[in-house]
């Protein structure tokens, strides 16, 4: 079914409108929490927390990209379902794509910090769409899906030497660019 079909199906409220979601972009999804969550149950929880955020958001605003709009609660809920039980356990992958932006990205939980939060992701998504799509693409892997280093390296040809290389250049690069931008690192 066609995204904006699904949207139709939350704006008027029909139940369906989940099940086609799932259909959709049930796999994706479960994916992104799988690599940041590394828990079936917590991966579960996180998918209906998803799909009740999305139920809830859509008559408030009409995403343009169902897809991104989706992947972006996902992700979010996963990383706060990570953020309460990272204190028992943690998701080695994970914690490493999180400590490695560290140096890059801070981040704080104000209000007022919103606007330069928006400020910096625009900065940083410039910065991507300057690199090569390969660059880009193994960056996003890593920083976005929280692919693993043997992960990415399978899906790319590209040794894990070479990832680990190309990471460490992006994050560089991005530190440089962010400063350049005003941004504080």
């Amino acid at each position: 079914m066609e995204d904006e079909k699904i949207i139709s199906l939350y704006w008027n409220r029909d139940e369906r409108a989940i099940e086609e979601t799932d259909l959709k972009y049930g796999r994706l999804c479960n994916y992104v929490a799988e690599n940041i969550l590394s828990n079936h149950e917590d991966r579960e929880e996180c998918m209906n927390d998803t799909y009740l955020a999305v139920w809830n958001s859509i008559p408030a605003k009409r995403p343009d990209r169902f897809s991104v709009f989706l992947c972006r609660i996902v992700r979010n809920l996963a990383l706060k379902k990570w953020e309460y039980i990272s204190a028992a356990k943690r998701n080695p992958s994970a914690a490493a794509s999180i400590e490695e932006l560290g140096d890059c990205v801070t981040g704080t939980d104000s209000v007022e910090s919103e606007i330069e939060r928006k400020t910096t992701e625009n900065i940083i998504n410039r910065f991507l769409w300057r690199q090569k799509e390969e660059k880009r693409n193994v960056f996003i892997r890593r920083y976005w899906y929280f692919d693993s280093i043997e992960t990415i390296s399978k899906n790319t040809g590209f040794s894990q030497s070479k990832v680990k290389s190309m990471l460490y250049e992006m994050r560089r690069k991005l530190r440089k660019y962010l400063e350049s931008e005003g941004i504080e690192v």
